[in-house]
């Protein structure tokens, strides 16, 4: 058995990125943690009013939790910093939060955003995330993984770090769950020809699957990946 940790800016990144890879790690008999750090609604109004969006945070993590059961996960953690605005939290702050989940879990995988994302809560995260994972003597993460989110990842502009995918997860068996998974985030999902629609991640799923070789896969860049881990 495997631990695995998956850091995630908003609800619905953890199934975009690698709803797949969760449901085949819990189908191999790991466990797999999931903690969303941003509410994910509030950005949506000039000012950030929680009061006044408390129906749509209770909905989004209701389906949060939905899409934990359908792909199985162990755990589900919400810190409700504020959406699209994690510029404004110490970076300091975020990777204590961070920390306090790989003390925890003791993860020997971890699973978050890519650097080159457009969205500033994924890059926040994904510097808060490589920085407590730095490998110091004791640390338990031995390999670091960099998933993509649709209408985020390919959205940056030219010159940005690119999403490169150097590893690959066949998710064959698990597509179905993950699309399942995606169902329960509908007020998150748009109509195709959006990035975020089901036809959009369905396709991106078979593409990756292509550059692997199978008939679906979810693509990640590698952060670090120790020698003498236990296979992924």
């Amino acid at each position: 058995m495997k631990k695995v940790l998956i850091v995630a800016a908003h609800p619905d990144d953890e199934v975009l990125g690698c709803g797949g890879t969760v449901a085949r790690h819990m189908i191999d008999g790991d466990e797999v943690h999931i903690v969303i750090l941003v509410e994910g609604v509030t950005s949506r109004d000039k000012t950030r009013n929680s009061y006044s969006r408390s129906k749509e945070l209770s909905c989004l993590n209701r389906a949060a939790h939905d899409a934990k059961e359908l792909l199985g996960a162990t755990s589900l953690t919400f810190h409700n910093l504020p959406d699209n605005r994690l510029d404004s939290v110490d970076l300091l702050d975020i990777t204590k939060l961070i920390e306090a989940h790989l003390d925890l879990v003791k993860p020997e995988i971890v699973y978050t955003h890519h650097v080159g994302d457009l969205n500033i809560d994924h890059r926040r995260v994904h510097e808060a995330v490589v920085t407590a994972c730095r490998p110091l003597p004791g640390q338990t993460v031995r390999s670091l993984l960099f998933f993509e989110v649709p209408s985020s990842t390919e959205w940056q502009s030219p010159g940005i770090v690119p999403f490169t995918p150097n590893w690959f997860v066949d998710i064959s068996e698990t597509l179905e769950l993950k699309m399942k998974a995606l169902e329960a985030y509908s007020s998150e999902m748009r109509l195709w020809p959006h990035a975020r629609s089901m036809e959009a991640v369905e396709h991106l799923a078979r593409w990756r699957g292509s550059m692997a070789g199978c008939a679906a896969a979810e693509a990640f860049v590698v952060g670090r990946h120790i020698s003498g881990a236990v296979d992924i």
